[in-house]
């Protein structure tokens, strides 16, 4: 199977939302967070209030099970709305959140591209948010 495949497979699973979708779910108490490097974030922007978490500690951080979660990941019935550029690594991101038991993790269509592109709120900060680490607390939405 490649990657093409393998994508199709992990957004099978999932209720993807447009951006407008997604800021209304955060508007409404679900999570927007924010996977992309630092370098993405510095030369697009941030979305206010989205919880940043590195890719690779992302499962981490958000199952309610790991000592190494953030103070919002309270249970398995948290939603969870990953962006990241273009909305690929999400899919696959949002797919293995839900196979942790995350049932309400999904992403958002064509990632911060698509957010900006919908006029959607985001701000340029001097110094990118830094990822969030075990027991670090942020402002929600």
């Amino acid at each position: 199977m490649g990657i093409d495949e393998y994508l199709e497979t992990a957004r099978k699973g999932l209720r993807r939302l447009t951006p407008r979708e997604a800021w209304a779910a955060v508007s409404s108490g679900a999570y927007l967070v924010d996977t992309r490097p630092e370098s993405q974030r510095r030369r697009d922007g941030e979305v206010p209030g989205a919880v940043v978490v590195e890719r690779n500690q992302l499962e981490w951080r958000l199952d309610p099970l790991c000592e190494a979660r953030i103070p919002e990941a309270t249970s398995p019935a948290v939603r969870w709305i990953v962006l990241c550029d273009q909305g690929y690594s999400s899919s696959l991101a949002a797919a293995v959140l839900r196979r942790i038991g995350l049932a309400h993790a999904t992403d958002v269509i064509g990632g911060f591209q698509a957010w900006r592109a919908a006029g959607m709120p985001s701000l340029r900060l001097r110094v990118p948010a830094p990822p969030r680490g075990p027991g670090q607390g942020a402002d929600h939405l």
